[in-house]
């Protein structure tokens, strides 16, 4: 059983998120209850790499001195499994928000729905989305859509090395992607959709990998809890 020792001089925790959480409610969560298993005043919990609240996976958290290592572990390629379903979006590109609109979806096939995959493989330019924690001119960007301005957002480039179509059921595809840092899934679910004129918006996302770490190496956080000191 690691000690507060253990926590102050750096540990990396795996823990596997759970949906509707964010991830700064994960950090908080856990430094509170590592001071409260160990009566430590204080320590550095951080997270290296946001999960969306809709998103459930892999979360690598460190502790004490581990934080300087955030910046490299962030930088690491990522991988995601989830659900796009064709033939509508969102303007948050997931379900965050309300479908806006909806397409025709006759014209697809399995074989177009697998081909379509392949423009997006390698350095792509990618807009994110407006409703996420970005920042332009000081405010979130999920602030200026949230009050319905309009907000330029100029695309970056990002890499994805793997992008599969894993199963196919009517207008829901599941997918694996492998990616790097600052890849936003939602906007990919929003250009797939483009890319079969039917429009895309993301269901399910889950992160399974970071680097070498993996998700089945991690535990919920009620189990990590569970394994703390009581009292």
């Amino acid at each position: 059983m690691r000690t507060a020792e253990d926590y102050l001089s750096g540990q990396v925790l795996l823990i596997d998120k759970p949906l509707h959480w964010t991830s700064f409610q994960v950090v908080n969560k856990l430094r509170w209850e590592i001071r409260r298993a160990f009566k430590i005043k204080k320590i550095k919990v951080g997270h290296a790499g946001t999960l969306d609240p809709l998103a459930t996976g892999l979360l690598v958290i460190c502790t004490g001195k581990m934080t300087k290592n955030i910046d490299s572990f962030q930088a690491q390629i990522k991988e995601y499994t989830g659900t796009f379903v064709l033939g509508s979006t969102t303007p948050s590109y997931d379900l965050e928000t309300e479908i806006d609109q909806t397409y025709p979806t006759e014209h697809l096939t399995e074989e177009l729905i697998r081909k379509a995959t392949k423009q997006f493989i390698g350095e792509i330019a990618q807009h994110p989305p407006v409703f996420s924690a970005l920042k332009k001119d000081g405010k979130r960007l999920y602030e200026f859509a949230r009050a319905g301005e309009s907000v330029d957002i100029p695309s970056r480039q990002v890499h994805i090395s793997e992008f599969e179509i894993t199963h196919i059921n009517n207008l829901e595809v599941n997918f694996r992607v492998v990616c790097s840092k600052g890849t936003y899934i939602r906007s990919l679910a929003n250009d797939f959709g483009k890319a079969l004129n039917s429009g895309a918006h993301l269901s399910v996302l889950r992160r399974t990998k970071i680097g070498d770490f993996e998700v089945k190496n991690a535990v919920g956080i009620e189990e990590f809890i569970k394994n703390l000191p009581s009292e």
